[in-house]
């Protein structure tokens, strides 16, 4: 038997998901608890910023046109997907953080940055100070309906867990114990498992926060073959 994803990110990234857990021999089954819509913003100056910190590639894909005037600025990226986008969209990688959000300043510190520019989302992990000088959220994240019966598909499989957000609101979702004990949960780190809450199945966090290790974290989860 084939182990079920149940994929709860926004789309484009959804779509990405299931097609790298279809072709690593995984079920996946798209249920997105958000729809990611971009917001207004005023580009900085770049000349007032010596780097670049991005912690998710939505921040490229719904930056739009001013994304242009930021090219001399260096990036820091949070995972190797973000930092892939970011050369995509014509930046030039200084350095790939493996960790979560708040690793991101320890390596901006390590290489001599003190005026980051930070695009990112309405709901965030990190803010201005220190090393981030300037925030600005450039998306957010809208919760989309979710009917009951679309629950269903998490009972006996792995819901699949990008943000603290996502597993907080399958948190609010899911909220009777003995359904929580028929869902496994695989989270990007040990931060976003905790946004879940207790009374789950089992568990697995990723090592790193890409979907690669978030597949490899399942591993104890497989059914076994007879």
């Amino acid at each position: 038997m084939t182990l079920r994803l149940v994929v709860l990110r926004p789309e484009p990234g959804n779509a990405a998901t299931c097609a790298r857990a279809e072709a690593a021999g995984f079920e996946p089954i798209s249920l997105p608890l958000f729809a990611v819509e971009p917001l207004d913003w005023t580009v900085p100056d770049p000349a007032t910023h010596d780097a670049l910190i991005l912690t998710s590639a939505n921040s490229l894909r719904f930056g739009g046109e001013g994304l242009v005037t930021l090219r001399s600025l260096r990036v820091l990226a949070v995972g190797a997907h973000t930092a892939a986008a970011a050369r995509d969209y014509g930046f030039d990688v200084m350095a790939t953080g493996s960790g979560n959000a708040a690793d991101i300043v320890a390596l901006a510190t390590h290489h001599g940055i003190a005026r980051a520019l930070h695009l990112t989302g309405h709901d965030r992990t990190l803010e201005a100070g220190g090393v981030i000088s300037t925030l600005i959220p450039v998306y957010r994240s809208a919760a989309l309906p979710i009917e009951p019966t679309a629950l269903a598909v998490l009972e006996q499989g792995v819901a699949l867990l990008h943000s603290a957000r996502a597993a907080k609101r399958i948190a609010t979702l899911i909220d009777t114990p003995e359904t929580r004990a028929t869902i496994a949960l695989a989270a990007f780190s040990p931060a976003i498992a905790a946004a879940a809450g207790a009374g789950w199945r089992t568990i697995v966090t990723a090592a790193t926060p890409d979907d690669a290790a978030l597949f490899a974290a399942l591993a104890p989860l497989a059914p076994t073959k007879r």
